[in-house]
């Protein structure tokens, strides 16, 4: 039983993993590091829960509300000696998160790392994640009009900060 069971684990991290690392990428704004940190975080979670997973409807969808709740917890109690870098990474270029234009993808996640992390998750699972409002409040665990409010104040706040040069990039 306890084989089946980790078997059946093993073959649910291996098909999302990537997914969950891509959603990691995003809202750490490109912090690979802590990307890869976030889906071990998620997995382990999940692990401990699998035995009780016949009670979720989608084992998929509960896995990305882990690592949006993991993300926020930790941006909560993150240490104030901790500062993130001016750059991105170059190994970031290899995680496929906005393959194509370099320039939009810097730029895209430099004004996703100015968001407040409620508000990046928001739009990470809005909009990367295509989530209704009414999951992504059960994801964040806030109301529907949370999640109306912070999509329309984060989505002002990225077409403040990307200016004109959004239409730039909306050309390519």
């Amino acid at each position: 039983m306890r084989r089946d069971r980790t078997d059946e684990f093993l073959d649910f991290a291996a098909g999302r993993t990537g997914h969950l690392y891509r959603s990691a990428c995003l809202l750490t704004s490109g912090d690979t590091h802590l990307a890869e940190d976030l889906v071990q975080d998620t997995l382990g979670r999940m692990y401990a829960l699998w035995g009780r997973m016949s009670r979720i409807d989608n084992p998929a969808a509960y896995a990305q509300t882990v690592l949006v709740r993991t993300f926020l917890s930790q941006r909560r109690r993150r240490s104030a000696t901790e500062r993130p870098l001016g750059e991105l990474p170059e190994s970031f270029a290899e995680t496929g998160a906005g393959a194509g234009d370099p320039a939009l993808r810097v730029a895209l996640l430099d004004a996703l790392a100015r968001l407040a992390p409620k508000d990046r998750a928001v739009v990470v699972l809005r909009y990367w994640e295509d989530r209704s409002i009414g999951e992504t409040a059960d994801a964040l665990n806030v109301s529907s009009a949370a999640v109306r409010t912070r999509s329309v104040r984060a989505l002002a706040k990225l077409r403040t900060l990307l200016g004109g040069s959004i239409a730039e990039f909306a050309a390519h």
